[in-house]
């Protein structure tokens, strides 16, 4: 394609972009859906069913640097195209695992496929749109639509789980793929910016153990414990590569992550914002699923139906931040934000209000609301205080920080969550002694138990696997109410009001050139700090 023609199929390419995006929504929402009934097919443990889900979220986040180097040095497209094909066989392999270890594995490697989709779409939209009013519109559809996700996620699985069972959550992804890999070649460019993106193995592999290291520690560290040996080795571990892939990154001539990006408030205070936000989210959503099914005996279907308010108010809210930045400025529309949601999550703490259908449906449609004022005009701050030939890398620190604050809040929320409960379910002295541990796992595998004992025990184990989720439940959503907490401090005193109250220059990376637009880098770098004087965003 010439680039009139680009121009001219900019919004098919866009189109064809959130296409990409949706297939990593759905599979997330899906697969929350389909625990409970993964727990009785499978056997799977408390602990299994958090791997499952942050088996993809490790290797996606440990290989996003890599992957958004890779795509903007070999052409973006090609490397979209190559995650939407991994992505696609190994989710046909999940949906044939027969036991929780080789699900975790098949969720895992297609954590390497979605590494590849999900930030490249973001680092083409940023080359295709290089107005910054439209630049500022299309990120506010992009993050509107991966609300779509959401909405056919919980839809689509409940409806597949009941008729087919959960293996079809995960093949349901093998046609979007194939459409997607066709419908690429024809709509999307292969923009690439290879004089100025030059490999960098030692900082990939750096970075890639540091956060291995990390995350593996954080994951672990609710059911080993937080002071166990095995953790604070992985934390140090971690620790170390992550310092050292700092240092490698300011001393090397050509950096994967020239980390003096993070002196520009714009980009630091955005990415910590985003961190936070999606530390409550990712949490939130993993208790929720098994609230509907296990508290409110919602069938999968249902469940899904309930968590649809939630998409819907952030395809609402996404698309909108644009224009509410324009007239009030970044820092106050991101505060904003944050409020609602901080305020929508301490409801979800109750269960009066949430067991009922209508303040239900408000509170988390208000709850979406919040999240996609918020997420749209950050994103944008991330993405416009970079250069566009280093679009892929910055998509991917984009990409990191949800990831990474996702994993850790599933982490950090779920083993407050599992404390409580064991704390409050006791030690069940009333049962035999060879069900009393798996029925103190969690709150599937108590149920599960009662569903083996006699009436009596059944009904009393069930009462007391009730009280105590739901004590666990306000536990852990005030936890995650502190944590946004913390994100509305972050905006508050570190993220510019708009654009150009940042106009720190952000440093190009060393021996860097033009792009292939013509444009000069160090100009680039502040291209987005003139949306404001274009009329645009932020």
């Amino acid at each position: 394609m010439d680039e009139d023609r680009e121009h001219a199929r900019r919004w098919w390419t866009l189109a064809v972009l959130c296409l990409c995006l949706v297939i990593t929504g759905v599979d997330n929402t899906i697969l929350n859906v389909a625990l409970p009934s993964i727990v009785r097919d499978l056997g799977a443990t408390g602990s299994q069913l958090q791997w499952m889900v942050d088996a993809y979220t490790i290797v996606f986040a440990c290989l996003l640097l890599t992957a958004g180097s890779l795509g903007d040095r070999y052409g973006r497209r090609r490397a979209l195209m190559f995650g939407l094909a991994w992505f696609g066989t190994f989710s046909a392999v999940a949906s044939f695992a027969g036991s929780p270890s080789q699900l975790i594995l098949a969720r895992g490697a297609m954590g390497v496929g979605g590494a590849f989709i999900y930030p490249t779409t973001l680092s083409i939209l940023t080359n295709t749109f290089r107005d910054p009013v439209e630049r500022a519109k299309a990120i506010g559809i992009w993050a509107g639509v991966s609300g779509l996700g959401i909405v056919i996620g919980p839809l689509a699985g409940g409806l597949l789980v009941e008729r087919l069972g959960w293996s079809s959550v995960f093949f349901v992804n093998v046609p979007i793929c194939l459409l997607a890999l066709v419908l690429n070649p024809l709509f999307v460019p292969n923009t690439s910016a290879r004089d100025e993106s030059p490999l960098d193995p030692a900082g990939a592999l750096l970075s890639i153990l540091g956060m291995v290291g990390l995350l593996w520690a954080v994951i672990e560290a609710p059911d080993r414990g937080w002071g166990d040996p095995q953790v604070l080795i992985g934390f140090a571990f971690g620790t170390v590569f992550v310092a050292s892939f700092w240092w490698w990154e300011l001393h090397s001539p050509s950096p994967l992550l020239d980390v003096r990006f993070f002196k520009n408030p714009r980009f630091s205070a955005a990415s910590a914002t985003i961190t936070l936000t999606y530390f409550a989210m990712f949490s939130s959503t993993f208790l929720l699923t098994q609230y509907f099914q296990f508290i409110l005996h919602y069938s999968p279907l249902k469940a899904g139906v309930m968590l649809t308010p939630v998409a819907v108010g952030l395809m609402l809210g996404s698309p909108m931040a644009p224009r509410l930045v324009f007239r009030w400025g970044t820092k106050r529309v991101v505060v904003c934000g944050l409020c609602i949601v901080a305020a929508s999550m301490a409801c979800y703490g109750s269960n009066t209000l949430m067991s009922n259908f209508g303040i239900g449906l408000i509170l988390r449609l208000t709850y979406g609301l919040g999240v996609g004022i918020t997420a749209a005009p950050v994103t944008e701050s991330i993405m416009g205080s970079l250069p566009p030939s280093r679009a892929g890398v910055g998509s991917a620190v984009n990409d990191t920080t949800r990831q990474t604050g996702g994993a850790v809040g599933v982490a950090v929320v779920g083993s407050a969550f599992a404390s409580r409960y064991h704390a409050r379910i006791g030690s069940l002295g009333f049962l035999p002694g060879d069900v009393r541990s798996s029925a103190r796992e969690s709150i599937g595998t108590s149920l599960q138990a009662a569903a083996k004992l006699p009436a009596d025990q059944a009904r009393r184990l069930t009462q007391l696997a009730h009280v105590a989720y739901l004590s666990s439940m306000r536990i852990a959503y005030t936890l995650a109410v502190m944590v946004v907490g913390c994100a509305v401090v972050v905006a508050t005193r570190w993220l510019p009001a708009r654009a150009e109250s940042a106009r720190e220059p952000v440093a190009p990376s060393r021996g860097r050139g033009a792009s292939r637009h013509g444009a000069v880098a160090p100009d680039l770098a502040v291209a987005g700090d003139l949306a404001v004087e274009g009329g645009g965003v932020d």
